[in-house]
């Protein structure tokens, strides 16, 4: 038994001809977490199961090297078929789990096993996250260039072992160890320092995904100049101008997204419709969908002489465009009323 098992408190560990010792159902069935990343669940799934990641592509009938994040790209079907099979998840839980699909997968961190300081990695993590979970495990949303926080603890995401300063290598791991420990070092990731980001910079992260995701629902041309302006941020923000955000780090991209939310928001919205372009500048002042809701309902409260209390609440899942256009058109109303009262239009 290996230090790290010991660690774990693992006693035994199944590495050869297991499909002789599991010919039909595995033994255990590991349930998806929440927005849980597929190579993330690939790895609870062997490790509960008896098996260490690195052994677990073999398994699979994968050799050696980043495995696991290449099935979160593409999930060949045969594999879908068997873990189906070996497992109690239907097909379309597993493929659900897959960055296969994304409107923004423009955005997605480069598979990168060893990468200089400065560069990117593949996955990023929020230790925070990872020691509240009852079983650790890696976000989808973290394998995204323009995450740089944790929405739910506000602080930076880390990209790197704060030790050995390796990337997440879990798909290499040879212990039957949680996946929060290093395997390059054995350091528990869940505690790495946490890492600091202005609120001004975390505002407009929110706003960048908020707008990607609105704009995925409108159409692809126009996801695709939104995605095409967050990659070339660097450039915007005088940070490390001849990269894209995918090649930069965490550190340097939350460095980039400090600076430009110092700044006018004119990268986002340059040469674009007007209406657009104030689609994009309001939510960006908002700092978010959830923000520019409140303060569609407080316009709402202000200048309508129905009280909040007495009017059916909007609902969460109210569309974002939607709200836009009825507040540019009540804004605008108000506003062109106020211009004739004044004199200043015929």
């Amino acid at each position: 038994m290996t230090g790290g098992a010991a660690r774990a408190g693992f006693a035994i560990e199944v590495r050869e001809r297991y499909g002789d010792v599991a010919p039909d159902r595995w033994p255990v069935s590991v349930q998806a977490l929440p927005n849980e990343l597929l190579s993330s669940w690939l790895h609870r799934l062997g490790t509960a199961n008896g098996i260490a990641p690195r052994s677990f592509a073999g398994v699979l009938g994968f050799g050696d090297g980043m495995w696991s994040p290449r099935l979160d790209l593409r999930l060949p079907r045969n594999i879908t078929t068997l873990l189906s099979q070996k497992t109690s998840l239907a097909p379309a839980d597993i493929s659900s789990m897959t960055m296969n699909g994304w409107a923004t997968a423009a955005l997605l961190l480069p598979l990168r096993d060893n990468a200089h300081r400065n560069r990117s990695t593949w996955m990023q993590y929020c230790p925070l996250c990872l020691a509240g979970d009852e079983a650790t495990y890696f976000r989808r949303q973290w394998r995204l260039a323009s995450r740089v926080s944790c929405f739910v603890h506000a602080c930076g995401l880390r990209d790197r072992c704060p030790t050995c300063h390796a990337g997440i290598a879990t798909f290499d791991q040879a212990d039957l160890v949680p996946q929060h420990f290093c395997a390059r070092c054995g350091y528990d990731l869940r505690a790495a320092p946490k890492a600091s980001v202005k609120a001004s910079a975390r505002r407009l992260e929110r706003a960048i995904a908020d707008i990607c995701r609105v704009e995925s629902v409108r159409g692809s041309a126009r996801t695709n100049d939104a995605v095409s302006r967050v990659l070339r941020t660097p450039i915007a923000a005088e940070v490390r101008s001849g990269r894209t955000l995918t090649n930069l780090s965490t550190a340097a991209r939350i460095r980039c997204f400090e600076a430009l939310a110092a700044k006018p928001p004119d990268w986002l919205v340059n040469d674009m419709d007007t209406v657009d372009a104030y689609r994009r500048r309001t939510i960006v002042a908002a700092g978010g969908h959830d923000a520019l809701i409140s303060r569609f309902a407080d316009f709402l409260d202000e200048h309508q002489a129905r009280p909040r209390s007495s009017r059916r609440p909007i609902p969460p899942s109210a569309d974002l465009a939607d709200l836009l256009t009825a507040y540019v058109r009540v804004a605008g109303h108000r506003t062109g009323r106020a211009a004739k009262q004044r004199g200043q239009i015929p």
